[in-house]
């Protein structure tokens, strides 16, 4: 059986999105989650939009709330990839597709993404419509769109710079860490407890895997959530309301404050790209490549410093 390299499939949907929408490059990606259509109102305007299943690689979503549809938006000059709506593992297809879009949107040129979901509260301050920073993950699903020796490291996945950022647009914005369950059955009483106990902040069932592709990818990442249910409260919960309490909060989380000006302050503020194009390849995936080499060679050097370490303290 032949298999298709998934970084392959990428950069040919990445050059169907510039055929299809005329904008050769997009500065960012942005994949919008369970309820966070609203924030798309914060984006600019609609330069293009596409359905994903008339891309390369690309899959109907199947969750409800996720449209299934890209588009390319311009924010005052920046060209934005959204992807509204995502691919879960629970949809027995594998981590390929979940990773797809971060892969095309790093293909495409973009050097941030950012990820916006719905999730459960595993703190019982912590009520539904809080909007929570993701500042570190747990995959308990044991699945990464990674495969060989190609050691990623996640150590700051999620960008301390950006949290810095999207903080001080919106002092209410708090950080927690993320758990990844494979889903779609929604984890016990226990399992709650247990993710508590190992110091998880949120549940879901999204993002870590496409956090993993766009570490590979070098890209630098943001992560906000709407916390729109509180586990194991003794409440049953009810998908609609999921969606209803994420819509009615992710407008303001977005636009008046973290995700949308922190893309625009990343860009803007960010070396030069046409220079960080020559010097790596010239193409956004020579910048990529670049990238995984450095997170190589630094996860190397903490090895190196840790067994040095070790030997001084014998």
């Amino acid at each position: 059986m032949c298999r298709v390299d998934p970084h392959e499939r990428a950069t040919q949907a990445a050059a169907a999105i510039a055929e299809l929408t005329g904008v050769a490059r997009h500065d960012a990606t942005v994949v919008i989650g369970s309820g966070w259509d609203a924030a798309a109102l914060a984006l600019g305007s609609v330069v293009a939009e596409i359905p994903v299943a008339d891309l390369p690689g690309f899959v109907v979503p199947v969750a409800p709330g996720h449209l299934g549809i890209m588009r390319s938006y311009d924010l005052d000059g920046l060209a934005l990839l959204v992807f509204f709506g995502r691919t879960h593992i629970f949809e027995g297809l594998g981590p390929a597709p979940v990773a797809h879009p971060v892969r095309v949107g790093a293909a495409a040129g973009s050097r941030v993404a950012v990820l916006t979901n719905a999730t459960g509260s595993l703190r019982a301050d912590w009520e539904p419509g809080t909007g929570v920073l993701i500042r570190d993950h747990i995959n308990w699903t044991r699945v990464s769109p990674v495969v060989g020796a190609n050691f990623v490291d996640l150590t700051d996945a999620w960008s301390p710079r950006l949290r810095s950022i999207a903080r001080s647009l919106d002092p209410g914005l708090v950080e927690g860490v993320y758990a990844l369950m494979p889903g779609p059955s929604v984890q016990s009483g226990a399992e709650t407890r247990m993710l508590r106990g190992f110091g998880a902040d949120l549940v879901g069932m999204s993002v870590a895997i496409e956090a993993i592709a766009a570490r590979e990818a070098g890209l630098e990442l943001l992560g906000l959530s709407i916390a729109s249910t509180v586990e194991d409260s003794g409440v049953a919960l009810d998908p609609i309301t999921v969606l209803e309490i994420a819509h009615a909060t992710a407008l303001h989380h977005a636009a008046a404050s973290g995700s949308i000006d922190a893309v625009r302050v990343l860009v803007e503020a960010g070396a030069d790209l046409t220079r960080q194009d020559t010097i790596y390849g010239g193409t956004p995936l020579g910048w990529a490549e670049h990238c995984r080499e450095e997170q190589k060679l630094a996860s190397r050097a903490r090895q190196y410093a840790d067994i040095a370490a070790y030997l001084r303290s014998r």
